[in-house]
């Protein structure tokens, strides 16, 4: 005796005339924002692209060279050995953990702040929104050099104040050189970076924050959720993608790090990063060929943190925006 199987019940949704299996047509409201972003963004992306492609091409040919400035005439194609020799000196290496540990901490660093100013900004009463968001914003608009001689001076043993007025603190004292070791070089380095780009952050997060519905966050009020509750399971879930904006582009901005170092250290105690390290083979010592090898290896970690940030938020910006 045989049976025939019921067929499964078909969806009341039929896939659209044409649309490819297994994917959803885009709706009309998609496509037109997705031409108008083309024809909004076009222009500034082919301007950018004319003038960043040219130099990006030309640091990877002649980083295939063996090519000093001084001497021309005897540039020799080398393929990827510069690549070797950049890779195998233990040089790269440390300035490459530097690097990593100056970007990890001042990202989370300036996250926690820069969400905390954030919160402070969208809860603050309408007559004073304007005032605080100028105020907290005043250091992004202060030029990287002019901060980072601010904190340079403020810190150096013989023209600073830091010492005589933190005096109390344990470790403190008036003959402290900040910039003798690696430990606190590191941490002015690292405080002049979470002081003035800390704004920044701030104004993304406060963007994100405006895009949280306030009647989720009243609905879980009312069934009781704590202050902490819905924050992790209200706030941030629903701000996810302006955090994943605001971390890499300050990832990203923090990685090529070279004002504040260049100024209060020029890469001594062993704070070198890599992107002084480039200005040095390049410029220093002249060698353009192991100068573009380290620029394109530090471009290829850049590329890098972009992969991992996109990858590690999984953000679906449609549904961001509520498509």
């Amino acid at each position: 005796m045989t049976t025939s199987a019921t067929p499964p019940i078909a969806p009341n949704r039929a896939p659209a005339e044409g649309a490819p299996p297994g994917r959803a047509r885009r709706s009309d409201r998609a496509r037109a924002e997705a031409r108008l972003g083309w024809w909004l963004a076009g222009p500034a992306f082919v301007v950018m692209l004319a003038v960043t492609l040219y130099p990006i091409l030309q640091a990877v040919y002649d980083s295939l060279f063996q090519y000093r400035l001084t001497a021309p005439d005897e540039r020799r194609f080398v393929g990827l050995g510069n690549y070797g020799v950049v890779l195998t000196d233990p040089v790269w290496w440390r300035d490459l953990w530097v690097t990593v540990l100056i970007t990890v901490i001042t990202v989370v660093i300036e996250l926690i702040l820069g969400f905390a100013l954030a919160m402070v900004m969208h809860r603050a009463i309408r007559g004073l929104r304007g005032l605080l968001r100028t105020a907290i914003l005043v250091p992004y608009g202060i030029i990287t050099v002019v901060s980072a001689f601010a904190w340079f001076y403020a810190f150096d043993i013989t023209s600073g104040y830091i010492n005589s007025w933190f005096d109390w603190v344990p470790g403190v004292s008036e003959d402290l050189n900040w910039f003798a070791s690696q430990g606190t070089s590191l941490f002015v380095i690292i405080a002049s970076e979470v002081w003035k780009t800390t704004p920044f952050i701030s104004l993304l997060l406060l963007a994100g924050l405006a895009q949280v519905p306030g009647d989720m966050e009243e609905a879980a009020k009312v069934d009781g959720a704590s202050p902490w509750q819905v924050l992790w399971r209200v706030i941030i879930p629903n701000m996810k993608a302006a955090i994943m904006v605001a971390v890499l582009f300050r990832a990203l901005d923090a990685f090529r790090i070279f004002d504040n170092v260049f100024i209060m250290t020029n890469g001594a105690n062993n704070t070198e990063v890599l992107s002084l390290l480039a200005y040095r083979t390049s410029i220093g010592r002249l060698e353009i060929g192991l100068g573009s090898a380290v620029s394109v290896l530090l471009f290829l970690c850049v590329i890098l943190i972009c992969w991992a940030a996109i990858k590690l938020f999984k953000v679906d910006l449609a549904s961001a925006r509520g498509q």
